[in-house]
C-alpha cells in the first residue's frame, strides 16, 4: 500500500515538473506566465494545435489572480474562442504595467509594445481601440462597448439639502400646474355655489356662505385632510368637493412617495454632473490613468472643456494622474478626488463599493478590441469569432456574471422630480369632475327656472338668464336696492 501511494506521488510530481519548468522560482505579480491547461480543460499543443502568446493586463474583472491562477473576463472570453478557434495558449500579464503609449523614446510600451517586439501574439485585456494604436498593431471588433466617464464618492459628491428641499419632490412645472389646479378648483366651488339654487335658494334673502376666500380656504383644507366649513348641500357642490377630495389623497401619496424616495437616493444631489461641472467646481481634484487612452483622447480633443480638463491633469500630472485603475478606485474612496476612466469599469467600482457613483454624462464612445500583430491572419477570424459570441448572448452572459453588484439593496435607478405627464390622468380626473359639477349646477338651475316661468308666465330663457343675472351680480343689485330705499325714507 505505501509503495503504491509513493508511486502515485512520484508519477504527479514528475508530470507537474515536465509541464511547467518555466514557472519555477518565479512570482506571479511580476512577469507570470500560465499554461491554459492549468485554468481550463484546452487540447494540449502536442496534438497539433497552434499556441498563442497572449499578453494581459492584472485588472479586476477583466483579470485577477485567484489561488496562482488566472480568472476574469478575459481570461473567460479567451477560453471561449480557444474553443471555437481550436488552438491553445499560454497568458502572460504585461512586463510594465502599462496599456499601450508612446513613450519619450519613440517607443510603444505596455501591451502594444509586447505584440510590436513580437513577444506576444494577442492582447486579451481591457485594451481601448484607438487611432493611433490602430496604426500599429490590428484590433478586432470589440467585445465591450464603453465611454469615458467620472467616478465620484458620494459624499464628497453630494451637495447640502437647500431651506426649500421639501419641495423637490415634484418639478416647477408640476407646482405650477398644482396651483393653477387649485385655483380654478376654488373658483368652480364659488361659481357653481352661486349657479345652484339647491346651495343658495334666495338670492336677495340669503346669504351665500361660499365666497370665493372660503372657497380657497375650503379646498386647502382638503389639501391638508381637514374637514373645514362651509359644508356643501347641493349636488353640483359636492360633485366638485368630492372631485377635489379625491385628487389632493392621490396627490399626496404620490407626494410622500417621492419624498422618499428622494430622501433614500443620492444621485439627485449630485451637483457634478457633467464634465463642465467638474471644470467649474474647486472641492474634487480629477485625474486619469497615466498613459492611458482617456488621456490622450483630452489631449487630442479641440473641445474647450475637454481642453480645460487636460491642461489640469498635465500641469499636475505627478499629482493627479494614477498608475493602476486599483489606485483610483482607492483613492476616489480615501480622498477629494474624482476619478475619470472607462465608464463600464466605473460601473464595475459603483457595483462593488456602495458608497461610490458614476457621474450621468458619458463621452467618447469607444470599445475595447484584441489586438494582433499587423497582417495577422488571427484577426479577422477573432473578429468573427467575437460577432458570433455576442449573437450567442455569450458576451452578455459574461458580463452578468462579471459585473454582479454586492449592492442590489441600492436603486440603480437615478431619482428624478415628478413631471406633470406623471399626474395627467390626475389633472384629467379633477377637470372632468369640475366640468361635471358646472353642468349640473347649471341643469340645477335651469330647472328651478323652468317652474318659475310656469307662474310669471314667461319663457324659460328669459327666466333662466334673469336667474343667472342676479346671481352673478348679486351685490351690486343689492348695493342699488339699498340706495333706492335710502331714498325713500329720506
Amino acid at each position: 500500500m505505501d509503495k503504491g501511494l509513493h508511486f502515485m506521488f512520484c508519477a504527479i510530481a514528475t508530470l507537474l515538473l515536465l509541464k511547467e519548468p518555466s514557472q519555477t522560482g518565479e512570482k506571479m505579480t511580476q512577469k507570470c506566465w500560465l499554461h491554459a491547461n492549468l485554468v481550463f480543460d484546452l487540447r494540449r499543443p502536442e496534438e497539433g494545435l497552434p499556441t498563442l502568446t497572449v499578453t494581459t493586463i492584472l485588472e479586476d474583472p477583466y483579470v485577477m489572480v485567484r489561488s496562482a491562477e488566472l480568472e476574469g473576463y478575459c481570461i473567460d472570453l479567451l477560453k471561449a474562442l480557444a474553443a471555437m478557434l481550436h488552438f491553445s495558449y499560454k497568458v502572460k500579464v504585461v512586463g510594465d504595467g502599462q496599456y499601450g503609449a508612446v513613450s519619450s523614446t519613440g517607443n510603444w510600451t505596455g501591451m502594444i509594445g509586447e505584440i510590436l517586439r513580437q513577444e506576444a501574439d494577442i492582447a486579451v485585456a481591457p485594451l481601448t481601440v484607438t487611432s493611433a494604436r490602430e496604426e500599429v498593431v490590428s484590433f478586432t471588433t470589440p467585445f465591450l462597448q464603453t465611454g469615458i466617464g467620472i467616478l465620484l464618492r458620494k459624499d464628497t459628491a453630494s451637495q447640502e439639502m437647500s431651506f426649500f428641499h421639501f419641495l423637490a419632490p415634484f418639478s416647477n412645472e408640476t407646482w405650477t400646474s398644482l396651483l393653477f389646479a387649485y385655483v380654478l378648483t376654488c373658483f368652480c366651488l364659488f361659481l357653481v355655489a352661486r349657479l345652484s339654487p339647491c346651495e343658495w335658494n334666495e338670492p336677495k334673502n340669503e346669504e351665500n356662505h361660499f365666497t370665493f376666500l372660503n372657497s380657497l380656504w375650503f379646498g386647502a383644507g382638503a389639501l391638508a385632510l381637514q374637514g373645514v366649513t362651509p359644508r356643501p348641500k347641493a349636488l353640483s357642490v359636492r360633485v366638485i368637493a368630492a372631485v377635489w377630495w379625491l385628487f389632493t389623497i392621490a396627490l399626496l401619496a404620490a407626494y410622500i412617495a417621492n419624498f422618499t424616495a428622494l430622501l433614500s437616493s443620492g444621485s439627485e444631489q449630485l451637483p457634478i454632473q457633467t464634465f463642465e461641472d467638474l471644470v467649474k467646481q474647486r472641492k474634487l481634484e480629477f485625474g486619469t490613468l497615466d498613459g492611458s487612452s482617456t488621456f490622450y483622447f483630452f489631449k487630442n480633443s479641440k473641445n474647450p472643456i475637454h481642453q480645460m480638463i487636460y491642461e489640469y491633469m498635465d500641469k499636475r500630472r505627478d499629482h493627479v494622474l494614477v498608475k493602476t485603475y486599483q489606485e483610483a478606485v482607492q483613492r476616489v474612496m480615501d480622498s477629494n478626488y474624482a476619478f475619470i476612466g472607462e465608464s463600464i469599469s466605473q460601473d464595475l467600482a459603483a457595483a462593488r463599493h456602495c458608497n461610490l457613483i458614476r457621474a450621468p454624462e458619458v463621452i467618447g464612445a469607444r470599445g475595447f478590441g484584441i489586438a494582433t500583430t499587423l497582417a495577422s491572419p488571427w484577426t479577422k477570424q477573432l473578429s468573427i469569432a467575437v460577432l458570433k459570441l455576442r449573437e450567442s448572448g455569450d458576451l452578455d452572459y459574461l458580463r452578468n456574471k462579471w459585473w454582479e453588484s454586492s449592492c442590489l439593496h441600492k436603486s440603480r435607478d437615478r431619482w428624478s422630480p415628478l413631471q406633470p405627464q406623471a399626474l395627467g390622468g390626475l389633472f384629467l380626473t379633477l377637470a372632468i369632475g369640475l366640468a361635471l359639477g358646472v353642468i349640473v349646477a347649471v341643469a340645477e338651475l335651469s330647472n328651478k327656472s323652468r317652474h318659475a316661468a310656469g307662474h310669471v308666465k314667461k319663457s324659460c330663457c328669459s327666466v333662466f338668464t334673469e336667474e343667472m343675472c342676479t346671481r352673478l351680480r348679486i351685490k351690486e343689485n343689492t348695493r342699488q336696492s339699498q340706495e333706492t330705499s335710502g331714498r325713500a325714507n329720506a
